[in-house]
């Protein structure tokens, strides 16, 4: 829904995340309490984007909405802060991901509600450019 969508809109956007001020690692998405340490006070802060991939896998059989993009590697990565976010890489063929490419964070399309008319953008990640 819309209201949901512009209440998580700085997660998706710029990957922001929360610190602990008990622990110091970094906690995303963002909780209540932190996961490491059980403390409630945290503090914003935004992760690179940066980081590599853990492990992957390919969907085929895409869910509703996502079947424009099927078939679409799906992989968890390992952010440079040390949290792990489930994302779906995108400008690279399956079969170059490799477990432990370094990947970087991009805004794009995710799908498309046809009931509201909104397109919904989020994060994905791709291949980290090379400097020319």
């Amino acid at each position: 829904s819309i209201p949901r969508n512009w209440r998580v809109r700085q997660q998706r956007y710029s990957l922001k995340a929360e610190v602990c001020n008990a622990c110091g690692k970094h906690i995303f998405p963002p909780r209540d309490v932190c996961p490491h340490c059980a403390e409630q006070k945290q503090s914003w802060t935004n992760l690179s984007g940066r980081g590599e991939v853990y492990s992957f896998t390919t969907m085929f059989n895409a869910p509703s909405g996502f079947a424009e993009y099927a078939p679409y590697t799906m992989a968890l990565v390992r952010l440079a802060e040390g949290p792990m976010i489930t994302a779906q890489l995108t400008d690279v063929e399956a079969n170059s991901v490799k477990i432990g490419m370094p990947v970087e964070m991009v805004t794009r399309k995710l799908t498309q509600d046809s009931d509201e008319g909104q397109i919904v953008y989020g994060y994905k990640f791709r291949p980290v450019l090379q400097a020319a």
